[in-house]
């Protein structure tokens, strides 16, 4: 048995297909096991259709061929995450979790999951890149919409996502489905795990894992190439939820039911678009009154470089970043202000949806 079979061996149990139905859409995705009685970890746009539904009517198929019918307990629009519970589940199998911030590129990467309502398939490649953020359109279920994070976002004008990321519902018999949350509200930015392992429709929710089968994240989107949005498919370019985020935001929705959110009080555009730097960075165009930021003494036209160490580019890595922290957390914040880089020490607020 070489190294991938061994892993999909040991953590394919731990996977399980996810089929949802709410009026007249249907979809199929993946979810991955939390615990031995049932709670389930996957996407928000799966359970809610891509924001068609409110109510949806699930139904999850275990590895062992175990059919369930299961609760919506929460979900976490801001991060795409959802967590439902199997109806008189016992005995699961819960998915051991890595340390995300232990990756390194290059890493083995496996995806496990049911693209095209294929179950159980299991493709193989590596982690291609670390602290990636990316913009979606917000799958919230239509009486919760969240529109853009606001505040910490930069306005596009349009309301649609840069690149052409297509999420990974498939229409089912009753048509509808796969697009729904491109109309339900704005943009919402996401740090993500990069990948060039095989990530098709229906492999949202499902896993990414290490060589030793431990999640490292959850699968969210792909780039495509073009073409409409029934075309798309895998080229080489998947995203993941990282496993440390992930265990977060499904510990808290498990506990309250839903998630927090960092807050850093500001209003930030590309520096780099703005022609107003020579680095490239978020540049703060506002600081709102009361806020994190201004109680950090961060300024107007300071060009933040850094959060945790880890390297922002542009608004949508500054917002991802923040918002992947919980309300009230500690970050630190590196930035450049009249060609002078300093860090400064920012408890951040609480972002309200």
């Amino acid at each position: 048995m070489n190294r991938v079979a061994a892993v999909a061996a040991a953590a394919s149990p731990s996977v399980v297909t996810i089929e949802v139905a709410g009026g007249s859409s249907a979809g199929t995705g993946s979810g991955v096991i939390l615990s031995e009685d049932g709670y389930v970890l996957t996407n928000t746009h799966v359970v809610t259709l891509d924001g068609a539904t409110g109510d949806p009517a699930i139904q999850v198929k275990a590895d062992d061929g175990r059919l369930y019918e299961a609760e919506l307990i929460g979900t976490d629009p801001l991060s795409d995450l959802a967590v439902i519970k199997l109806v008189d589940a016992s005995g699961l199998t819960p998915i051991e979790f890595a340390d995300s911030g232990e990756l390194n590129v290059g890493d083995t990467a496996i995806a496990i999951g049911a693209p095209l309502g294929l179950s159980g398939t299991v493709t193989n490649g590596i982690v291609s890149a670390l602290n990636r953020s990316i913009d979606v359109a917000s799958s919230a279920a239509p009486e919760t919409t969240p529109d853009a994070p606001e505040g910490d976002q930069g306005d596009r004008g349009d309301g649609q996502s840069p690149f052409d990321f297509w999420n990974f519902d498939i229409p089912g018999e009753g048509g509808g489905g796969g697009q729904g949350g491109q109309a339900s509200g704005g943009l919402i930015s996401i740090p993500v795990i990069q990948t060039d392992a095989a990530i098709n429709p229906g492999n949202s929710g499902g896993a990414l894992v290490d060589g030793q089968g431990r999640l490292i994240g959850i699968n969210v989107a792909i780039l495509s190439a073009g073409g409409a949005s029934g075309e798309a498919g895998n080229i080489g370019v998947g995203f993941a939820v990282p496993s440390n985020l992930a265990q977060r935001i499904a510990d808290e929705i498990i506990e309250n039911g839903s998630a927090t959110h960092g807050l850093l009080g500001a209003t930030v555009t590309s520096a780099q678009a703005s022609g107003e730097s020579d680095v490239v960075g978020a540049l703060i165009s506002e600081v709102s009154p009361g806020g994190a930021a201004e109680a950090a003494g961060l300024q107007s036209g300071d060009v933040v470089t850094g959060l945790n160490g880890i390297p922002i580019t542009d608004q949508t890595d500054l917002t991802a970043q923040i918002r992947a922290l919980a309300g009230g957390a500690e970050a630190e914040v590196s930035y450049v202000r009249d060609g002078e880089t300093a860090t400064v020490s920012v408890t951040l607020g609480t972002y309200e949806g």
